[in-house]
């Protein structure tokens, strides 16, 4: 059954979605769910499709990308699809000289570490991500009534990568540059903050209706340096696509201690990862926003009535919020079995079904 082809009763339009009405704090007919990671390794169509096709380059195929967002909508029945892309893809886009390694991540061939490397960030242009604003077309005109989530990586993450070079487990360049030359740091973020605005806004124009900021190294960070540091950029990105009247949403991974600071950093719905409750987490979050999570990836390789045991304790620590949109607590792992996925949409939707 195509996204189009919806029994009576079903919403019409994405702004009638269920997973829009949770982002909004608003009545649901059953908790959304949808994955991080959802289109991707786990799904056996996906590596079909990939086949030879180097990571960066699928992401620059509108044809492709639609083909692999819509495979977990298809498969799973999830309630929201999220763009298929990368956050390095913005910056590849301005000229960065980068890869994505198999088995390695994202690899930049000269690192940003001096006020001179700040002039190969230039601003992002529409025409730089053509194929992102025709892929979304593609995508929206298929989905229908599923809301599709756009995303980017937020401006300390990307930066992470660009002063260490690759993926790091100390970020100790970062680190150096953030403590040692504090105006440049917060120079590099601006630029950075302008980046991912631009790309953000490049999806929304197109037609997505919610988007993702993904901070995925920022827990490497004490509250302090968080809030001087780095929350000023993130709040610039908010701000910038604010207008525009789409969910926004926050995530980051480790980040139990900056949850409160995440939320006043401006999203309408804060992610949390496994690590803490989510009724722990909201009251961090604080008042008037949402929550998203935040089973453990890891659950899914259990057995199936362990799946279940786990996710009753999610939900049960999330059946006071105003707005919850079940999610794991980082994305779907390469090996998981992706019936287990469908089986756990099934659960949540059959669960909290209103």
């Amino acid at each position: 059954m195509s996204a189009n082809d919806r029994p009576t009763g079903q919403p019409t339009a994405p702004h009638d979605s269920a997973f829009l009405k949770a982002c909004r704090r608003e009545p649901v007919p059953h908790t959304p769910v949808w994955f991080m990671r959802q289109a991707g390794r786990s799904l056996p169509e996906y590596r079909k499709v990939r086949e030879g096709i180097a990571m960066l380059d699928s992401c620059m195929r509108p044809e492709l990308v639609t083909e692999i967002t819509m495979q977990p909508v298809r498969r799973h029945g999830v309630d929201a699809a999220i763009y298929f892309s990368d956050i390095v893809v913005p910056l590849k886009a301005i000229g960065i000289d980068l890869d994505i390694k198999p088995g390695v991540g994202p690899v930049v061939e000269q690192p940003i570490r001096t006020r001179a490397d700040l002039a190969r960030l230039r601003d992002l242009t529409p025409e730089d991500v053509w194929y992102v604003t025709e892929a979304i077309g593609l995508l929206t005109a298929e989905l229908g009534a599923t809301p599709l989530i756009g995303f980017a990586g937020a401006p300390f993450t990307l930066a992470s990568y660009l002063v260490e070079g690759g993926p790091s487990r100390n970020h100790e360049h970062t680190k150096a540059l953030m403590y040692g030359d504090p105006e440049l740091w917060a120079d590099l973020l601006d630029r950075l903050a302008d980046i991912t605005a631009g790309f953000l806004k490049v999806q929304i124009e197109a037609g997505a209706s919610a988007v993702q900021l993904f901070d995925s190294w920022v827990g490497a960070l004490a509250p302090a340096d968080y809030r001087r540091s780095v929350m000023p950029a993130s709040r610039k990105v908010f701000e910038a696509v604010a207008g525009y009247g789409v969910p926004r949403i926050h995530f980051g991974v480790g980040t139990g201690e900056l949850l409160g600071l995440m939320g006043e950093a401006g999203a309408d719905v804060v992610g949390a990862d496994w690590r803490i409750p989510l009724d722990e987490a909201s009251r961090r979050i604080g008042p008037g926003k949402a929550v998203q999570g935040n089973l453990d990836p890891a659950v899914l390789f259990a057995p199936t009535e362990a799946v279940r045991a786990k996710t009753g304790e999610v939900l049960e620590a999330a059946a006071g919020l105003e707005g919850h949109i079940f999610n794991l607590g980082h994305g779907v792992l390469p090996d998981t079995d992706p019936d287990a996925l469908t089986r756990l949409v099934e659960d949540v939707h059959t669960r909290t079904a209103r």
